[in-house]
């Protein structure tokens, strides 16, 4: 999987609070500033489990003939290292201990601006909470494995996905199709939303909740949760004479496209009610969604 860092950018909004987070999370009370550490890949490969191949925190255990392996492997080995076949007891690599102990390294994110040196138990941990840490593309109509941070991605998706790239806080979609009681084959549809600063991605799509097709529309943010809770969005389907209208908070693109679908965090329409809002013949689907996005005060 490759990294991209540093995109040509499409319009970027500006990112003010953001900004004040990153200065806060790196600020001198939180993370000590070092100059880059060099580690020898001669280290790394001292410190890698043979059996999980992940780096081994304190207790690090050995076999007689010298042969480790980190805690959490121990119990799957049946009590023989996997290297030679030997006992295993219960000895301590100490001298390994001690290595790990005295290590600091630089965030991996640090090519996307974390400039922080972490101490070697602790760097792990700070990487799955790191603020600079590289966004999953948010397309959801195939397994893009892209990741980068947001200009990338924005950019991505209009020239890769060929997303739909609209500005505007307010917005009006009209889906249709002949045979509504089919779910397969590009019953997804993806916007890209740029105002306030931010970008944000609409979804619009169905799926099968049992044997029945479900519609569902939401709002996910192209950021963190933290800024994506200074938002809201309102959705609205009407036709018929019927209206629906859900209002929520966008979900952070942290969490997957499926993670917010399966848990209906968005306006969720059941196929009968969706072909009254078609007109009841039943014989095609036509839903037109409307709704905006605010910025909280």
């Amino acid at each position: 999987m490759t990294i991209r860092n540093k995109p040509e950018v499409i319009d970027p909004p500006q990112n003010k609070d953001m900004t004040d987070i990153v200065e806060c999370v790196n600020s001198p009370a939180k993370t000590a500033l070092k100059p880059n550490v060099t580690v020898s890949s001669s280290v790394h490969e001292l410190l890698e489990c043979p059996v999980c191949l992940n780096a081994m925190y304190p207790p690090i255990h050995q076999c007689s003939n010298g042969h480790t392996l980190c805690s959490s492997c121990k119990p799957r080995v049946h009590g023989r290292c996997p290297i030679c076949r030997h006992e295993l007891g219960n000895i301590r690599c100490l001298a390994l201990e001690k290595v790990a102990a005295s290590l600091e390294l630089p965030c991996i994110y640090r090519s996307f601006g974390c400039i922080g040196i972490y101490p070697y138990h602790s760097k792990s941990k700070h990487e799955s909470q790191c603020v600079f840490r590289p966004y999953s593309c948010p397309y959801s109509g195939s397994e893009c494995t892209a990741i980068g941070d947001i200009p990338y991605l924005v950019a991505h998706l209009k020239d890769d996905h060929k997303v739909d790239m609209h500005n505007g806080s307010t917005f009006n979609h009209r889906y249709v199709k002949s045979n509504p009681h089919e779910v397969e084959n590009a019953t997804w549809m993806l916007t890209v939303f740029s105002c306030f600063g931010q970008y944000f991605c609409l979804h619009f799509e169905a799926f099968h909740l049992g044997m029945s097709p479900v519609y569902i529309a939401f709002l996910r943010f192209m950021g963190d949760d933290n800024e994506a809770k200074n938002h809201s969005y309102s959705l609205q389907v009407c036709g018929s004479g019927r209206k629906m209208t859900w209002q929520g908070v966008p979900r952070s693109i942290r969490d997957s496209h499926r993670k917010v679908r399966d848990s209906f965090d968005g306006l969720v329409i059941q196929r009968n009610m969706a072909l009254l809002f078609s007109g009841g013949d039943r014989k095609e689907l036509k839903l037109r969604v409307t709704g905006r996005i605010w910025k909280e005060q």
